[in-house]
């Protein structure tokens, strides 16, 4: 992918899921003299932190709405940013301008989140608009590479670190997951569809259960894309809450890709991991 940040045009249409990701998109747009719109997808968006910017509510499903209202508003680049629950196909309530590509709708679904994003996307450039990613939009909120607290990986932890980045490579293909805890060698838990809170709630719950015997202050939270993984979409993200989770599953810390990783509130994430002695890794790609 070539880098569209030296031509970016204003206003950007941000198209915004749940959590706190898409207003500090919004925001790093703001700073930069860029007038971001936010189209705000119904039942993810968060309704109150959304009234601090220009928007529009639109639903999955409701292309044409969407493609008329990005146009309305003179946004030819766009980027995805959120969460998003995926719904079910028969859940949808679909607009004619989505029955017009019903064919390639019905295709991006067939597949994990990263093939639904792009494919979604690649509709919407054929219709002339860019998708763009947060390397072009907001650098500024991507993690730096290098040791960010306090804490330092030891030499048991920066093994656990090399071990992760094998097991995310190999799965990268499959379009699995994008982080994995590795305790003294050993793979213990995968994401999967509950994401990293999830899958550090899991490795809690086995440390209770005496299923991980080691004891706590070791192992590794690992976070990177997909190999094949579409940079512009579905980048892994990070933040207090999950070194909150990490410290709670009785880790040595977490250590994730620099430059594809958004830490949107890094102050906060780094207050937390000192907090709880974890360290922090930005690792380069």
């Amino acid at each position: 992918m070539i880098s569209a940040a030296s031509d970016i045009s204003s206003p950007v249409g941000v198209i915004a899921g749940g959590g706190a990701m898409p207003f500090a998109v919004a925001e790093s747009l703001s700073q930069r003299g860029i007038a971001p719109v936010l189209f705000a997808l119904r039942g993810a968006c968060d309704p109150a932190r959304v009234e601090r910017f220009r928007h529009h509510w639109i639903s999955v499903g409701q292309l044409g709405r969407a493609t008329k209202l990005f146009r309305s508003e003179g946004c030819r680049d766009l980027i995805f940013i959120g969460t998003l629950l995926r719904p079910a196909l028969s859940e949808i309530r679909l607009d004619w301008g989505t029955i017009r590509v019903l064919g390639r709708v019905w295709a991006a679904f067939r597949g994990g989140d990263d093939h639904l994003l792009s494919g979604i996307g690649r509709i919407l450039e054929q219709d002339g608009f860019r998708m763009v990613g947060i390397r072009d939009v907001a650098p500024d909120i991507l993690m730096p590479e290098g040791n960010i607290a306090r804490a330092t990986p030891d030499p048991a932890s920066a093994a656990d670190i090399a071990r992760g980045r094998e097991v995310l490579g190999a799965l990268g293909p499959f379009d699995i997951g994008q982080a994995v805890v590795v305790i003294d060698g050993h793979v213990v838990a995968v994401e999967d569809i509950e994401g990293t809170d999830g899958l550090l709630v899991r490795v809690a719950r086995l440390r209770e259960a005496g299923r991980i015997r080691a004891k706590s202050g070791r192992g590794v939270l690992v976070k990177a894309p997909k190999s094949s993984q579409d940079l512009r979409f579905d980048l892994p993200a990070v933040g207090a809450k999950t070194i909150e989770g990490a410290a709670r599953a009785g880790l040595a810390g977490i250590a994730v890709i620099a430059g594809h990783t958004i830490a949107a509130d890094s102050q906060a994430m780094i207050e937390a991991a000192d907090r709880a002695g974890l360290f922090i890794q930005g690792l380069s790609a």
